[in-house]
């Protein structure tokens, strides 16, 4: 389990928290990882590569939303096409 944050608006160590609270599992990954027969080098660039991925995913979806945003409010103003 991981452990929450110890209140929900932001604090002076909430990011040292995040940390914290996600060392065991990402030591489990690494550990699965060299036990398959990955290298930790490689694993390490794996994760980058899925921090990358995640972040262009984030930022597509918030692009996608904020086209459907003003998509909808075009046709809730009387428009049939947002174009």
């Amino acid at each position: 389990m991981i452990t929450p944050p110890r209140r929900a608006a932001a604090y002076a160590d909430r990011e040292i928290d995040c940390q914290e609270a996600m060392e065991p599992g990402f030591q489990a990954i690494i550990d699965c990882v060299l036990e398959a027969g990955w290298t930790r080098a490689e694993a390490k660039r794996a994760l980058r590569r899925l921090i990358a991925a995640d972040n262009m995913t984030q930022k597509e979806n918030a692009k996608v939303e904020a086209e459907l945003t003003i998509a909808r409010a075009m046709i809730r103003a009387g428009r049939t096409r947002p174009w």
